[in-house]
């Protein structure tokens, strides 16, 4: 029996391959990448973080997620992750999973949203510090759900989240991290300069778009995915981008992702 995974069109899409213990990599350069999930009303993109944690969390790995739910508690994850043959509860118990419930920090104390932005920080900081100089090999991912409502939580501070992701972006620097995170790009439709959206785009090595089918609804088709991926090399050795566009369907074990048309 092999420990092998098996790829499919949005790990190819990312450029991932697995060594030989399994660990998720990127062939096309290695830690340290930002991964932006842009989805919209008429089509999320959760599915794809519940993919990316799986990956980072499987059993033929040793890779840590550092995750901040601005969006859901623990439970919501865990319920879908267990679908999905990943217990979130038994990763974090093995220090593989951190996990960081934004809604409940405790805001009784008079502490100010800026106060419990650097709180946080501190913490993910913290988790990263330890995780980085533990033995063997541990690839650290910080997962963002969602970035959109990082705004909301620093009080409408724009500054403030800007701040907060820069941050949390200098640990792919500092400690080789692997960053993602998700936002809703319609919630920004009606601004003349969605900075934090901009900022987030600039930034990115891959751009993950969730969208709505083009022809309408189907009953066996859920959505479109297109993935940009930033400087990757061509034969000639030149940086360029590289567009894939494909179609997915959500089930409870998962999504499956097909290119157009190849499904009857």
């Amino acid at each position: 029996m092999t420990n092998s995974l098996p790829s499919n069109l949005l790990e190819e899409a990312l450029g991932f391959t697995y060594n030989s213990k399994g660990c998720a990599v990127f062939s096309g350069g290695g830690d340290g990448r930002l991964i932006v999930v842009e989805d919209c009303v008429g089509t999320s993109g959760a599915f794809v973080l519940h993919h990316l944690l799986k990956r980072y969390l499987a059993s033929q790995s040793t890779d840590v997620v550092i995750f901040l739910s601005f969006s859901q508690p623990f439970s919501h994850y865990d319920r879908i992750l267990r679908k999905m043959g990943c217990n979130l509860v038994v990763q974090r118990e093995k220090k593989r999973l951190f996990f960081f419930d934004v809604q409940r920090l405790d805001r009784d104390e008079g502490k100010m949203s800026e106060d419990l932005l650097i709180e946080l920080y501190g913490k993910v900081h913290k988790a990263v510090e330890v995780c980085s100089t533990s033995e063997g090999l541990r690839n650290i991912t910080i997962m963002i759900d969602d970035v959109s409502l990082l705004e909301i939580d620093a009080d409408g501070s724009l500054n403030l989240a800007l701040k907060f992701v820069h941050y949390c972006y200098s640990l792919t620097t500092q400690f080789g991290c692997s960053f993602v995170t998700l936002t809703h790009e319609d919630v920004y439709s009606t601004v003349n300069r969605p900075t934090l959206l901009l900022q987030l785009e600039y930034l990115a090595d891959e751009v993950i778009r969730a969208e709505p089918l083009a022809t309408g609804l189907a009953s066996d088709v859920h959505g479109q995915l297109t993935v940009l991926s930033k400087g990757v090399g061509d034969i000639s050795g030149k940086p360029r981008n590289k567009v894939s566009n494909f179609q997915f369907r959500i089930k409870d074990s998962g999504a499956e992702y097909f290119y157009p048309g190849s499904r009857t």
